[in-house]
């Protein structure tokens, strides 16, 4: 990992050094500003919970994460600077989670800008903020596994385009293995068993369990484990694809 810290703090710079990341920052804010107070019903549910704010997160995120991962590599391909980074002092491992780790922290301080609606649902009623902080942690985690996808496919193509449209569409297998709909068509001819498995690939289970106020070691596990696979994927694929 060594030169991780130099790639880390260049990168998250970047992100504020144009006007991207604001108008990003704005476009997160405002969609789970709509999604919470008008699609979700927050005032007609009469709970002081932050329910709706977290239900369209797994949505959200398929859309706005690989909006952010896409540059990621792609963006140094089609410039040629991978190649001089490749030459740095600098081990591919720490490039691949400095850069990752930047676009993790940018989507976090993005997340924390909604802090307010947690506080004004302190302010409208006394909600339970274990369960909020729980949701926050794993809307956290998810963030990271969306984005560990959107690194590694941005890692295969120059064309960010490409690098987005397939991002999007991996992270909606990923969300839609856990959909009730797509587990009934499975339930009505398979064995429990392999509901239960496909199921478990599921970024909506895993985030609905931790949603719940429930932190099992097993959700922290899948996450962590997801991100280390798709970083570890990321890699090879830059080895493999360094001199193309």
């Amino acid at each position: 990992m060594r030169g991780f810290l130099p790639i880390f703090k260049r990168e998250f710079r970047s992100y504020f050094d144009t006007p991207v990341a604001y108008v990003f920052i704005v476009i997160f804010l405002v969609l789970n500003g709509v999604f919470t107070f008008y699609v979700g019903g927050f005032y007609d549910r009469g709970l002081a919970d932050l329910g709706p704010f977290f239900e369209f997160h797994p949505w959200l995120y398929m859309f706005l994460i690989p909006a952010i991962s896409m540059r990621l590599w792609s963006e140094e391909r089609k410039a040629g600077t991978i190649e001089l980074m490749l030459t740095l002092p600098i081990s591919l491992s720490a490039s691949v989670f400095g850069k990752f780790f930047a676009a993790w922290c940018f989507t976090v301080v993005a997340l924390l800008g909604t802090v307010p609606i947690w506080l004004t649902v302190n302010y409208l009623g006394q909600p339970d903020n274990t369960v909020i902080a729980a949701s926050y942690l794993g809307s956290i985690l998810m963030a990271g596994g969306f984005l560990s996808i959107g690194s590694c496919v941005s890692a295969l193509t120059k064309n960010q385009v490409i690098a987005f449209v397939t991002s999007f569409m991996i992270c909606l297998v990923f969300n839609l293995s856990g959909f009730p709909m797509v587990l009934d068509v499975f339930a009505s001819w398979a064995p429990q068993s392999i509901v239960d498995v496909i199921a478990s690939f599921s970024f909506l289970t895993h985030f609905d369990s931790i949603q719940k106020g429930v932190i099992d070691l097993r959700d922290i596990i899948f996450f962590a484990s997801l991100i280390i696979f798709w970083l570890y994927l990321n890699v090879i694929a830059i080895e493999v694809n360094k001199s193309n």
